[in-house]
């Protein structure tokens, strides 16, 4: 079915894996499943990321970039994330909209400098673009932040899994249980190895925050879990060293994560936050153990 979509309609089946290219997912499905959580949250955001990974993935096309990286979506996820995270930010105006296109269009010429060079930097175009609008718009205009900023739900109360599944609704700013469980299904429908791993990556950062004395509202919103899902993705494996890279992983990211909230560094505020911050250095201080292990034979072994 898959193949029937990418032959027929190639430019939606290239947008729709740029937005399941958010959780490394390059999968149609996944991506239209992202993107009914998002318009389950606000149509804003809906649009703002079907907008935003077509962009990326439209001047990918104009500037002549590899066909087989475009047609994997790796041009969409980042813009993806700039437009859902200035409409998350910002009250519906136009120049949002006007800045959705141009941080999706630099999101993906930037994405492009680091594919070429085969730096794995993840989701950090999309951080750095995001940074850059954000902080101007803080100290040119006066826009508003949006109602969906403004509202912080009290979820002191919920159960376990509704917190963990929150962790993979807050990747892509959702604080809703559906958006949360819909992303997960996302996944699992890809790789339910890499959607198990996320979730208990989720559940053991939200017991590392909660034993950290974080805010317990934050911490069931998934606001300390969702770096850590998306380090479980990127390590989750069949093998039994993937579980232990995951583990060290997340650790990692939580330890970040907590450092960075509670250190509130003024240029970060100011820029909206860290974002997806602690995700990207905890994954490129694990990568490089990841690659000595693949290249020991001592840990192939280990595996028999």
């Amino acid at each position: 079915m898959n193949k029937i979509i990418e032959q027929k309609f190639p430019l939606a089946s290239e947008v729709l894996k740029g937005v399941g290219q958010i959780m490394l997912q390059e999968n149609i499905y996944t991506g239209l499943l992202f993107t009914i959580g998002l318009f389950a949250g606000s149509a804003s955001m809906g649009i703002a990321v079907l907008l935003a990974s077509l962009t990326g993935t439209l001047t990918a096309k104009v500037l002549k970039y590899d066909k087989e990286e475009i047609k994997m979506g790796l041009y969409g996820f980042s813009p993806s994330l700039v437009g859902v995270a200035l409409v998350f930010l910002f009250k519906n105006e136009v120049i949002i909209w006007l800045l959705v296109i141009l941080g999706s269009i630099a999101a993906a010429m930037l994405q492009h400098f680091f594919i070429k060079r085969k730096i794995p930097v993840f989701t950090f175009p999309f951080i750095f673009v995001t940074w850059i609008i954000v902080s101007l718009l803080h100290h040119f205009s006066n826009i508003p932040p949006s109602p969906e900023y403004l509202t912080v739900p009290d979820l002191t109360d919920i159960d376990a899994f509704s917190s963990e599944v929150n962790g993979f609704g807050e990747v892509i700013f959702q604080a809703s249980i559906w958006a949360g469980l819909l992303f997960f299904i996302g996944v699992y429908i890809n790789s339910p190895i890499a959607a198990l791993y996320g979730l208990m990556a989720s559940a053991i950062s939200s017991a590392l925050s909660f034993h950290g004395h974080e805010p317990i509202n934050e911490i069931h919103m998934g606001l300390f879990s969702f770096n850590a899902v998306l380090c479980a993705i990127v390590f989750a494996g069949n093998k039994k060293i993937d579980g232990a890279l995951v583990l060290i992983s997340v650790v990692i990211c939580v330890i970040i994560n907590i450092g960075l909230v509670n250190a509130k560094i003024e240029i970060l505020q100011n820029a909206g936050g860290a974002f997806t911050l602690p995700f990207v250095l905890a994954t490129c201080l694990v990568l490089p153990l990841k690659n000595y292990i693949s290249r020991n034979d001592f840990f192939a072994k280990l595996e028999d």
